[in-house]
Order: structure tokens, then sequence, then C-alpha cells
């Protein structure tokens, strides 16, 4: 079993390496959703999503404002603005809307500017959702590139990091607390050998997760979810049924909206003892 999963880091990590985009810049996503049964109400509050035009990102905004939550969701493709239109169209009601702002996670005053936009245009930010990431090269430690290596840490980990710094300084000022999700990955609870930068990254957004409970007393939840592949633009076609039979004990990948779900639930307060939690969402990958 160790020497299958060894084989598995390493065909996950070349998919991984062959795809070099954050979810926001994605090129194809699917329309189609699925209603799993569950409601949520969050009272016309406000959430931010990075990397929400695309993937699990943009199913998260989607059962957001099907929640009755207001939605900013953030890209780095302009061109993909329209998500926000599409969404409030399709699934807001009652005033609830979603809007998109153009920033790049890793840049400080990219990030100040979402929240103040966030802010301006809804009062406040009462939840945050961290979803943009990249996957960057495949390399081992011994032929890592110290550009490949920022790169992917200045998305996945200071992205996130600066974001829930942000949103909570604003909950903070707010004073009615608040919840965080960050999006991490199952390899950031177990790591792939032939892909360090991704490993360390998504390994480092669920301690620094944990280390978030500082704010517990404040109101303020932050947890992390680690999906396992899930069926996004992120995985080309001729590869989901490879990871459906070796990847997952379910021999199915996941669905953008079965991750969404689980975030949107510990956003809300039916997880309100909930946090500093790192939640596998990975068809029993790490179970094993």
């Amino acid at each position: 079993m160790i020497f299958k999963k060894l084989l598995t880091f390493g065909f996950i990590a070349c998919l991984l390496a062959s795809v070099n985009v954050s979810a926001s810049e994605s090129t194809t996503e699917k329309s189609v959703t699925t209603n799993l049964g569950v409601t949520f109400d969050l009272c016309k509050r406000t959430a931010l999503v990075t990397g929400g035009t695309s993937g699990i990102g943009l199913a998260t905004a989607r059962l957001l404002v099907k929640s009755n939550c207001n939605v900013v969701i953030v890209g780095r493709d302009p061109s993909k603005a329209k998500a926000a239109d599409d969404i409030t169209k399709n699934h807001a009601k009652d005033g609830v809307k979603c809007l998109y702002i153009n920033a790049d996670v890793s840049k400080e005053e990219d990030v100040k500017k979402a929240i103040k936009f966030t802010v301006d245009n809804f009062g406040s930010i009462d939840f945050l959702v961290c979803s943009a990431g990249i996957g960057g090269s495949n390399n081992a430690i011994a032929d890592e590139t110290l550009d490949n290596w920022q790169k992917v840490l200045d998305i996945d980990l200071k992205g996130t990091m600066l974001f829930n710094k942000y949103a909570i300084q604003q909950m903070q000022t707010q004073g009615t607390g608040g919840a965080i999700v960050n999006v991490s990955s199952m390899f950031g609870l177990v790591a792939v050998p032939s892909n360090v930068a991704y490993s360390a990254a998504k390994g480092a957004v669920c301690n620094m997760t944990k280390a978030c409970v500082k704010y517990a007393s404040e109101g303020i939840r932050v947890n992390c979810v680690c999906p396992g592949v899930i069926d996004t633009p992120l995985v080309p076609d001729d590869q989901k049924e490879i990871y459906a039979n070796i990847q997952h004990p379910t021999k199915r990948i996941g669905t953008p909206d079965e991750t969404a779900y689980p975030i949107v639930f510990l956003l809300s307060d039916a997880s309100k003892f909930t946090t500093g939690a790192c939640i596998a969402i990975d068809g029993g990958y790490t179970a094993i």
C-alpha cells in the first residue's frame, strides 16, 4: 500500500505540474450544479471568495448566494467577471447579489483593495473563503527551483495569509465575529514527494489555520478543507477516469459541490463550535 501511494503521489504530481494556472484562470467551467438536499440561510451576510470564477470557488460562491448571502468573488482574469453576473441572475433572491473584483491574491495592495471593495459595497465581511491556488512544477526537493518555489508559495500560502490577515482585522473592527474557510488539499495532510512546493504550501495552510484559533474568543472561526481530486477544469478530462480508479477508495473523483457544501456548513452557524479543524474531503484517500 505504501508503494502504491508513492506511485500515486508521483502520478498526481505530474498532473499538478501540467496545470500551472490558478482556479481563477481556468478556461472552462461547467454550469451544472448539484442539489445535495441541504439548505442554509446566511441571513444576507457577506462573503468574500478568492478563486471564485472557477472550480471549488465558483461552486462555493453559487451556494453562498443560494444560501441568502451576498458574495464578492476575486479573480485575475477580467474576462471572467461575468461569472458574478451569472450567479446573481440565476441564483440570487430578495436583493442578494454577487460582484466581481480583479485582484492578484499575492499582492498586498490588491488584497486590501478587495477587502475595501467588499465593505464599501456590502458594509461588512462576515465570511472568507480562500480558494485560489496553483499546482506549480513537478519538482522534488533536490530539483526545486527558487522561481517555482516562490510562485507557488506566493499564491497558495502568501495569498491565503494576506486575505486571512485583512479579513480578520475587518472582522475585529466590526466586532461581530466571522468565519473563514481556507482551501488546502489532501496533500496538505500527506506530502507529494515529487512536488515539494505544493506540499509545503498546502501543509502550511493547514498549520496556519490551526494557529488562527487565537481569535476564537472574539467569535472569529477559521477552518480548513482538504479536498482530493475534484472534477474541475484543473483536471484534464482524459485523466479523470484514471484518478477515479486509483486515487480514492470511493472509486470516483469528487464534484465541486461536494466541497462547496462542507465549506458553507463550516461558515454557517451550524458549526459555531468548530474552529482550527482541517477536514479531509478526499473520498477516503488519506484514511489508508
